[in-house]
């Protein structure tokens, strides 16, 4: 784990040459930069709808432009590619990793840690809320251009929307990599026409460069004084996807990212959103929709179906996102264990969870059939996004002034900075939560509450399940002093702690008061390389009188297969492993809830709702049912 940015990046993608960059980097272009890339469908359009009431007057445009530029250049240019990027765990990023960064930088079990775990938790489920809206404004925005080649398609923009966004997720089980050399031309493709169709219009009004000096984005507040604050509402529509560009590190790896960012996503996009306000400076009635209106009218229709396929990629960076989340706050135990897809041979990052994949799905259709159009939409976008990008400045001072000795001298200034300039976009995106804006947040606080009662049930389940516990150091000596009846065959009892007694073992010796002639405690591991070596898959340690405690070890890549491994062993350790001859037992707890223990009693029912839906460990490591017996028990919490 980087925990220090004056180091490489660490990740895998470390070795790769300059043609393994170069690709990386298309693949990047393709998947991470899609969700940001689309912004100018809406961006300036939506500034000057109605909900603001500018006037596209000359130091206006000039204003707007200024505030667009300078989000880019802080907020994504240098907080999240420059600065945060450096903060990876394992390579992987997102503010789940993040969360877990800061909380290593402080005393453990601290009150401290806990409230920056409740930060992060908070923050993921936020930015699933509102990453859920991206696919949907995407692609509307997209169709929506129908209207300006032929009014008379309006009623069929909400179907077409349906069927592209149906036919991505379906995609999805292929992979990011397969996804992104699919998408990686394509999106290419629509930067060059961004950056092309900027120049054009540039040309027309070049008095549009000079919004690159910030006096321009002084004066619109000197100008709209307090009202000026609320515009930014708007701009954050420009800087949507800077969260999902960390996220999504784990897919590509950091240097690609960097490299597409700074030399060919950022300049495209800037030269659009320049050649949009000279379009309106130009024309003022083109505010109704400058992007499309900038277009000549033969390449409309092709522009309509390069944006679509645009914003079908633009929702890739927010699924991609999404799993990597979900993983994350899976090895950190607030969501229950779920069945991923490893795509890639390569990169770890590279995954697919088919239950996030039709969650996300679900919202995103329910989306569009209620909000029906982008405009109305982008009422509801941002709400939660900036909120996301607050905690990650604070969450980032933490982590550098834990664990950057030498940077943060200057990165705890900018994050003062970076502080101002959120709190400005959470304040005025809540302007926006009375009118559309409250369905990210109800989402985003549904999704807290899930995760925060899975992540304290599992606390309360173990502290029970320890109460009852029984250390293997004392208790073996104390069994083999009365030993039961031991019957033909081996046990294998499945334990993640290898120190305490399995509940499986003790619920066996208490209803069936038999022993196995051999008796063995296993433990998976799985390991952060796509294969693991066959000298490292196969640990056995005799602990005496046939009993043996072993640990087996998966790449990521590999599909968990505990049969297969032990039959393998071929009598490694002095044991051997019959197929036919080996039970395997597991303990499976039925959760009772109780008004007098640690939450209310509607948090326990929630959590032995998720408990009992949650994919069976014996299932993931292909454990025969003919070979398998569970021992249930109930626990109170």
């Amino acid at each position: 784990m980087k925990t220090s940015p004056e180091s490489p990046n660490g990740h895998p993608h470390g070795g790769h040459g300059q043609i393994g960059l170069f690709g990386l980097m298309v693949g990047a272009i393709g998947v991470v930069f899609g969700d940001i890339g689309t912004s100018p469908l809406y961006t300036i359009r939506e500034a000057f709808s109605e909900n603001y009431g500018l006037i596209a007057d000359h130091d206006t445009v000039l204003g707007l432009l200024s505030l667009v530029f300078w989000a880019l250049m802080m907020v994504v240019t240098v907080k999240y590619v420059t600065i945060i990027m450096r903060a990876d765990n394992e390579g992987e990023g997102g503010i789940m990793a993040l969360m877990a960064l800061a909380q290593r930088s402080l005393p453990k079990n601290s009150r401290s840690a806990y409230l920056v775990g409740i930060l992060g938790v908070f923050g993921a489920s936020l930015f699933f809320g509102d990453g859920v809206i991206t696919p949907a404004i995407s692609v509307l925005s997209a169709v929506e251009g129908l209207e300006i080649v032929a009014p008379q398609l309006h009623k069929w923009i909400v179907p077409i929307t349906l069927a592209v966004l149906i036919s991505l997720f379906a995609t999805q089980r292929f992979g990011t990599a397969k996804v992104g050399k699919v998408f990686g031309p394509i999106t290419g493709l629509w930067f060059i026409v961004l950056a092309v169709l900027g120049v054009v219009n540039i040309l027309h009004e070049p008095e549009v460069l000079h919004a690159i000096n910030p006096v321009w984005a002084v004066n619109f507040f000197i100008e709209h004084r307090w009202h000026g604050i609320f515009i930014l509402g708007a701009v954050v529509l420009a800087v949507t996807g800077g969260e999902a560009i960390y996220t999504d590190m784990g897919h590509f790896g950091a240097k690609p990212i960097r490299y597409a960012w700074y030399f060919f996503v950022l300049p495209a996009l800037m030269l659009n959103y320049l050649g949009q306000g000279a379009l309106v400076l130009e024309n003022p009635a083109a505010i109704k929709n400058p992007f499309y209106i900038g277009v000549p009218e033969w390449g409309r229709i092709p522009m309509i179906v390069l944006a679509t396929a645009a914003t079908v990629i633009a929702s890739q960076a927010v699924i991609t996102g999404g799993f990597s989340v979900a993983r994350q706050a899976m090895q950190l135990g607030y969501i229950p264990r779920m069945r991923i897809v490893h795509t890639s041979h390569d990169t770890i990052g590279q995954i697919y969870i088919p239950s996030i994949n039709w969650m996300m799905l679900l919202i995103v259709i329910v989306l569009v059939v209620t909000f029906q159009s982008s405009s109305a939409l982008a009422t509801a976008y941002g709400v939660s996004v900036s909120a996301t990008m607050l905690i990650d400045t604070l969450l980032l001072a933490i982590v550098a002034n834990a664990l950057w000795p030498k940077a943060r001298r200057w990165v705890v200034p900018l994050c003062a900075v970076f502080l101002i300039a959120d709190t400005a976009f959470v304040v005025a995106n809540g302007a926006k939560v009375m009118q559309g804006g409250w369905f990210p947040v109800v989402l985003g606080i549904t999704l807290f509450t899930l995760l925060r009662t899975w992540r304290r049930g599992r606390e309360l389940l173990h502290a029970e399940i320890r109460k009852e516990g029984i250390q293997l150091a004392s208790f073996l000596p104390g069994l083999m002093l009365a030993p039961p009846v031991r019957v033909p065959g081996t046990a294998v009892f499945l334990t993640a702690d290898k120190t305490v007694v399995p509940h499986a073992l003790m619920h066996n010796l208490k209803h069936n008061k038999v022993l196995h002639e051999r008796n063995v405690f296993l433990t998976v591991d799985t390991l952060n390389v796509p294969y693991a070596p066959k000298d490292k898959r196969l640990k056995i340690e005799s602990i005496g009188n046939d009993f043996y405690r072993v640990v087996i070890q998966f790449g990521f890549m590999e599909t968990p297969d505990v049969p297969l491994a032990l039959m393998r062993s071929c009598d490694k350790g002095g044991i051997h492993f019959d197929p036919m001859d080996t039970t395997y037992f597991a303990s499976r707890e039925t959760i009772v809830a109780s008004p007098h223990r640690g939450m209310p009693v509607w948090r326990d029912k929630l959590f032995a709702l998720m408990h009992r839906n949650a994919a069976p460990a014996t299932g993931f490591f292909r454990i025969p049912g003919n070979r398998l017996v569970e021992l249930g028990s109930q626990v109170q919490i």
